[in-house]
């Protein structure tokens, strides 16, 4: 077995510094340190290659070393979440990492333990799962939406850190985001969102309650941050004004999370192709194309 390398550390900042603004009028934002000017996407693409090669390597120690990772995606709507996933498993084997988005509750599992349907989708030895929609939806839309109560609502703010550092315990890699736009860009991206129509399906009514409702937002965000930002868990914040940097920040961020060597394979000749000279194919005409529109 290689000699496992550590990776550089991810350096933390305050959580103050970076997720908590006031607009003026005492209303909390999230907010995020200027970035500079677009990203060139000649040089976006570039970056991304290379990740998307690493991104590769570390799926290979993964599966070489059985080991067992979970990584939360949690935004506002319009930050750009999907994007970063897309990004993450465009190059991976869906075998070994598969996204999960767990959708609404049915009535039985209304009735279930909170966190029954998650656990169910946590991975076995060798695999990576990426949280599209994860247990904090209770903390953010189920809060603000008021589809939970009170007490489900608290019991789950007392819960989720013992969950989470028994999900560590057992041996699961699990690594937090929270993806913070701005007020202006999300704005923005609802406009860019209505007058695109490949877009639009992405609008949903509970995109405009969301909307309607940022303030409320922003608190249930912060409510939930001071009772889960633990220290064998914490949420790393992405500044998610600029898509295209978003993306490579959190791949750049999720490698070094998980120390990996370089597993590739050596290079693969090809085996000459098998050859049946008695063999003859059926007419073209025998079969039914596609019409050539284009």
């Amino acid at each position: 077995m290689p000699k496992q390398k550590k990776a550089p550390k991810a350096k933390e900042r305050p959580l103050e510094q970076v997720v908590r603004a006031t607009d003026g009028q005492g209303q909390p934002d999230d907010v995020a340190p200027a970035s500079p000017q677009k990203l060139k996407t000649s040089i976006y693409e570039r970056e991304l290659a290379q990740l998307q090669i690493e991104l590769v390597k570390l799926q290979e120690w993964i599966k070489f070393n059985g080991l067992k990772v979970v990584v939360i995606f949690e935004v506002r709507d319009a930050a750009g979440k999907g994007g970063v996933i897309k990004r993450i498993t465009e190059s991976l084997n869906p075998s070994i990492c598969r996204v999960v988005a767990v959708g609404t509750p049915t009535e039985r599992e209304k009735t279930q333990w909170y966190f029954q349907r998650y656990v169910a989708q946590l991975p076995a030895a060798g695999e990576m799962v990426l949280f599209d929609r994860s247990w904090y939806n209770r903390a953010g839309v189920e809060r603000v939406m008021g589809f939970c109560t009170n007490e489900e609502y608290h019991e789950f703010l007392r819960s989720c850190p013992e969950f989470e550092r028994m999900l560590i315990r057992s041996g699961i890699i699990l690594i937090k985001y929270w993806f913070s736009v701005s007020n202006a860009e999300q704005e923005r991206r609802f406009q860019a969102r209505l007058n695109d129509p490949t877009r639009r399906w992405k609008l949903s009514p509970m995109d405009m309650e969301s909307r309607a409702r940022w303030f409320e937002y922003s608190k249930a965000k912060d409510e939930m941050f001071g009772y889960t930002d633990i220290k064998q868990a914490p949420w790393y914040v992405v500044n998610a004004d600029d898509k295209k940097r978003a993306r490579l920040n959190t791949i750049q961020h999720l490698l070094t999370m998980i120390p990996y060597e370089d597993l590739t394979p050596a290079p693969i000749s090809l085996p000459p192709r098998q050859e049946h000279p008695d063999y003859i194919r059926p007419p073209i005409t025998d079969q039914t194309f596609v019409p050539e529109v284009y």
